[in-house]
């Protein structure tokens, strides 16, 4: 008899969650509160996987043997109470895929800022050296998605603590925490700690032989590390010292030292400028060497990486004024590192929907280098 298996959230994750399961052999409803798009009803249908939208049908949703929940689905809505009061089985999008992804390895990043940089470079890596890889997650692609339609021997995946929050058995080769800092505590109480204890479960399942990747210059990362069980073998990334086994930045030059192998490469040499950058250069060359990528492939793809759209783009001059586009940037510690950056006075454009952040860490840099603010957005008291 099929197993039963609900569905939350009709988006990338959820159609992804949908074609798996339905290709494992589970009986799948995938249901969404909202609207559906047009070509992801087509491919349920296509798929003849059952679905409704505009409302859940509680009867229905509470037969699950296993519900996966999307990310975008708080915890405290009618819904997600009733599924929990019953003791259904929830996992995220990532546990399912994971559990279907055979001998394949897989490179996990997450972190507040820097992750998706981070994760594409990886990806460009891996690429470059030839590697039979996906970039999936949080860019392109849905990591189910992935595996039920095209396989790879790698998955390079971009996690939120969203999908951390309900894994189970997830358990990356590589884990890579680029950093924390205060962002979604909306969905979390607005309690730092929980937020902070989402993104640690990166590593909670790895075991000896597997590597994670931390900044070892990100105090919260640091003040924390400690409190949890990581039994993955530590590979850090630093800009303040000499590393016996991690990588790390020096006079211009990065280092890096890991299982007897020595590599330096000149920071001129990176395709990605600036202090942030050169974190996430160290990451994803720290990651690439862990999956035994060769020095040679590793240098040449951090060379030849083109960086992405809305991170510190140039978007054309007008009448002598340039203008950036980094409306990626949905944090402070991102807007941080954008003005950190920036040689030229600033207007700086900023404003949406405020998630518990602390604004005045911005008051020194704004000072120095900021003539001007637009306010927009729903949230904006908070910046007069």
């Amino acid at each position: 008899m099929k197993k039963n298996m609900v569905i939350l959230g009709g988006g990338e994750s959820g159609i992804g969650s949908a074609l798996l399961a339905s290709r494992k052999g589970y009986e799948v409803f995938l249901s969404d509160n909202g609207l559906i798009g047009d070509r992801w009803k087509a491919e349920l249908s296509l798929n003849t996987i059952a679905f409704e939208e505009c409302g859940h049908t509680m009867l229905r949703i509470l037969q699950a043997d296993e519900i996966v929940k999307s990310p975008g689905i708080p915890e405290h809505i009618p819904v997600m109470k009733e599924i929990r009061k019953k003791g259904i089985p929830v996992i995220s999008e990532i546990e399912l895929a994971f559990r279907y992804s055979g001998d394949s390895k897989i490179v996990a990043i997450t972190g507040s800022n820097g992750k998706t940089t981070t994760t594409a470079l990886i990806h460009h890596i891996c690429k470059v050296a030839g590697v039979d890889c996906a970039m999936v997650g949080n860019i392109g692609y849905s990591f189910a998605r992935q595996v039920a339609k095209e396989p790879k021997a790698v998955y390079v995946v971009e996690v939120s603590s969203f999908q951390l929050d309900d894994i189970v058995q997830f358990r990356p080769n590589v884990a890579v925490l680029t950093n924390i800092t205060e962002d979604h505590l909306d969905r979390y109480e607005y309690k730092l700690e929980n937020y902070i204890a989402s993104k640690f479960r990166i590593a909670e399942n790895q075991r000896e032989e597997d590597v994670f990747v931390y900044c070892m210059d990100d105090e919260t990362t640091m003040k924390n590390i400690n409190k949890y069980p990581i039994k993955s073998t530590q590979a850090p990334i630093t800009m303040s010292k000499e590393l016996p086994q991690g990588a790390y930045l020096m006079n211009a030059k990065m280092n890096l030292k890991w299982k007897g192998e020595e590599m330096e490469m000149s920071v001129e040499d990176f395709a990605l400028k600036g202090k942030h950058n050169h974190y996430n250069s160290m990451a994803a060359t720290m990651a690439a060497t862990a999956l035994d990528i060769r020095k040679e492939k590793i240098r040449e793809a951090l060379q030849t990486f083109e960086s992405l759209e809305h991170r510190m783009e140039p978007a054309g001059t007008v009448r002598g004024v340039e203008f950036v586009n980094d409306s990626k940037a949905t944090n402070i510690n991102s807007t941080w590192y954008a003005l950190e950056s920036m040689t030229k006075p600033v207007i700086l454009i900023l404003g949406g929907v405020d998630k518990g952040n602390d604004y005045g860490v911005l008051k020194e840099l704004v000072k120095d280098k900021v003539k001007a603010i637009v306010c927009m957005g729903s949230d904006n008291r908070k910046i007069h």
